[in-house]
């Protein structure tokens, strides 16, 4: 018997025409109910109590986004004109994200979420990696269709004996890349996973969190169910978000509902 975990995704905050709206991509939200979990949107508010918002969650998952994170956060340098950022997101999860590991609940960010949890816990950005001496460029071409995009662009190699080599069972991946920012310094609590050819750091895992941790730079929720590397990646999230549920309903007396669960 099995509950769906309640997995926390915080939302972009955007104005469109020009009311402002929170949203998450579908492609997101499709990739946790694919592995058997219950996505409950975060909405970015100011005044969001976040003791509430942790009370409610199995999972944390941070996704991606057109936005990047302001640089202040990282003592970086300036943005360049036009560069998009979300300070609402920034102000729900760079202090949402120790939090969540303190208290265990499984995380799991791809490509912005990847760089907001380096940030959060320490770490600092390249804002233009394909500029870097000795590093490629990791970018999408824009104008071409979503499948060429998200479609194979890289390898990269996994570290022997961690997270992602067990889960997978490869040794490298070869993976999608639509992104401009990088790794600069790993924070140090952070341990590497995985490389790109040209050495950026693609993957990571927390070194002592008491629950599952896990961050890549890469879009592995794109078709995650054609993928069994990537659907391997969010049955491991969701796994652990099942197992912290299960504590928590033990320690709280939790009466929710029980499902079976699905075999994929």
């Amino acid at each position: 018997m099995w509950s769906k975990p309640t997995i926390g995704i915080p939302a972009d905050h955007r104005l469109i025409d020009p009311h402002p709206f929170h949203a998450v991509g579908e492609k997101y939200i499709k990739a946790i109910v694919v592995a058997g979990g219950y996505p409950n949107l975060i909405p970015v508010l100011p005044d969001l109590n976040l003791n509430d918002v942790l009370e409610r969650l199995d999972g944390l998952f941070l996704t991606g986004s057109p936005s990047n994170i302001e640089p202040h956060h990282y003592n970086g340098p300036a943005s360049r004109d036009g560069t998009w950022h979300d300070p609402n997101r920034d102000a729900l999860t760079l202090p949402l994200l120790q939090q969540v590991i303190d208290r265990g609940i499984p995380l799991l960010s791809v490509c912005r979420g990847f760089q907001e949890m380096n940030v959060a816990l320490g770490g600092t950005l390249h804002q233009h990696v394909h500029e870097q001496p000795g590093y490629d460029d990791h970018r999408e071409v824009k104008d071409q269709e979503l499948e060429v995009q998200y479609g194979p662009a890289h390898s990269v190699q996994l570290v022997a004996g961690g997270l992602l080599a067990q889960l997978t069972g490869r040794q490298s991946l070869t993976v999608n890349s639509l992104h401009s920012q990088g790794i600069h310094e790993l924070a140090p609590c952070l341990k590497a996973e995985a490389h790109a050819t040209d050495g950026l750091v693609e993957a990571f895992v927390h070194t002592f969190a008491p629950g599952f941790t896990l961050g890549v730079q890469w879009h592995p929720e794109w078709k995650v169910e054609e993928s069994k590397e990537s659907l391997a990646i969010f049955n491991a999230f969701i796994d652990a978000a099942t197992q912290y549920a299960s504590r928590k309903r033990v320690i709280h007396g939790s009466n929710r509902p029980v499902v079976e669960r699905q075999s994929n």
